[in-house]
């Protein structure tokens, strides 16, 4: 029997974010190394804020929401703030309730400020890297990306046998020909680009 496509929301929840993490995900096994650290911490946390006054967004999740931005490379505040509000993954490991509100990105980046300008984020970081290494979570494994941008007037499409010279038909398309290349044996040897000299395939 078909479902149907309900579009109401249900009134209650009888599920938490902690149900919804797989067993078997990594940040299972990074979450209580990353909590062992911050009870480390706690004594230089309690030394940056005031006794009194108006509550802050606890340190603890300050710093775990900073991490998943450096593991996700999540580019921007407002970015990691609009994650935090859907995405349940996040929202366990920062340790947020599904009813808690996520918090401004500016309030975020103002409380981030103070721990970087203490240097507890850099303490905090070095710790977490030093548990990985313990528990060999990291990885020796190299790659390098190339972000070379070159700019040509060339592309496939352009490179001709160099014997061949004009072509005798012009092309059905001139701003985009078809051309099949298939099966085609190419190199700078026997191919040129006709739109720029200096490309190479």
């Amino acid at each position: 029997m078909r479902g149907e496509d309900l579009q109401q929301n249900a009134l209650f929840s009888y599920l938490s974010p902690e149900q919804r993490v797989p067993q078997d995900h990594p940040l299972r096994k990074l979450r209580p190394l990353v909590d062992t650290v911050l009870t480390k911490l706690s004594r230089r946390f309690s030394a940056l804020y005031a006794r009194v006054g108006r509550p802050s967004i606890p340190p603890e999740k300050l710093l775990r929401a900073l991490l998943l931005q450096v593991l996700y490379t999540i580019r921007s505040e407002r970015l990691l703030m609009e994650q935090l509000d859907y995405n349940l993954l996040f929202r366990w490991f920062v340790g947020l309730n599904m009813d808690d509100a996520v918090w401004d990105a500016t309030v975020y980046s103002k409380n981030r400020e103070r721990l970087l300008g203490g240097d507890v984020a850099q303490a905090f970081f070095e710790k977490v890297l030093g548990v990985a290494k313990e528990h060999d979570l990291l990885s020796d494994e190299h790659f390098t990306v190339d972000g070379t941008l070159i700019e040509a007037w060339a592309s496939q499409k352009s490179f001709k046998k160099k014997s061949e010279g004009e072509a005798a038909a012009p092309p059905p398309d001139p701003g985009n020909p078809t051309v099949n290349f298939r099966g085609e044996t190419r190199s700078n040897q026997t191919h040129q680009s006709t739109t720029d000299s200096d490309a190479r395939l």
